[in-house]
């Protein structure tokens, strides 16, 4: 989006437009066709959901028409990842191209790994611990415990005279794919009754589809998987210089 006069000005196609996505459904099949797509306009253009759908469907809290809406629906339905993958901003990646980010991202870590290795923060591990169980052996255990991410900071001693930067940290987290969103759902009264505004729900992605699907490309190299997603950006944007495209998946790791 761009911000003219200090509103958000959405980028997008005419109502009228033949191409425009139209409904969750198309928008979760042309994500499951592009293989990862950011929510929002970005260095790569023509490379976003925004780009493909009416500039007029925004913000409606129109569940048939507005992406926004859209977002929670298609996340609760764990056809595709949805989460903060591009640069700190949301955006979806398919479940088959979400093993190459994770191996590009994680460089072949699983999260306790990491940690041994003095890679992670220790913010990080006190939110993955939280979230994970695991039984004598030391493996996992699923389902994972199923918070708001608002209960989540409180649980996790994140605020006022506990830990700092909860959001960053677990921005951080979805970037390295160790966490995606799940869900979003309202705080629930004593009566019984939702209220506010949608709170997501953030998960392992293991505990959505498995260890050996998010695991499936670690026999390559994390360059090898960067590599397939700067040339898909490509393949979609053959205009997009390579800076561009760095910018919107991250730097290369090292060769090896």
């Amino acid at each position: 989006m761009i911000v003219e006069n200090g509103q958000w000005i959405p980028q997008g196609v005419r109502h009228n437009d033949p191409n425009r996505i139209k409904t969750w459904k198309q928008l979760t099949e042309y994500i499951k066709e592009a293989g990862f797509l950011p929510l929002f306009s970005n260095e790569v253009k023509g490379f976003s959901v925004e780009e493909h759908v009416g500039t007029d469907c925004w913000w409606t809290g129109d569940t048939r028409h507005d992406p926004w809406e859209w977002r929670e629906i298609i996340a609760s339905k764990h056809e595709v990842a949805y989460g903060k993958f591009f640069g700190g901003r949301a955006g979806f990646i398919s479940t088959e191209w979400f093993a190459y980010f994770a191996n590009y991202r994680r460089e072949g870590y699983d999260f306790d790994a990491r940690w041994e290795d003095g890679l992670a923060m220790r913010r990080e591990k006190i939110i993955m611990d939280y979230l994970t169980e695991r039984d004598d052996d030391g493996d996992l255990l699923y389902p994972i415990k199923d918070i708001l991410t608002t209960d989540l900071k409180k649980e996790t001693g994140f605020g006022k005279g506990g830990e700092k930067n909860f959001p960053g940290v677990i921005t951080s987290l979805q970037m390295q794919t160790y966490l995606v969103t799940a869900d979003f759902r309202r705080k629930v009264s004593k009566k019984g009754e939702e209220y506010g505004m949608a709170v997501s729900v953030l998960v392992p992605p293991e505990a959505l589809w498995g260890y050996e699907m998010v695991t499936s490309a670690y026999s390559e190299t994390p360059y090898q998987s960067w590599e397939r997603l700067f040339e898909r950006v490509r393949e979609y944007s053959p205009d997009a210089t390579g800076e561009d495209i760095i910018k919107l998946i991250g730097k290369p790791p090292k060769k090896s």
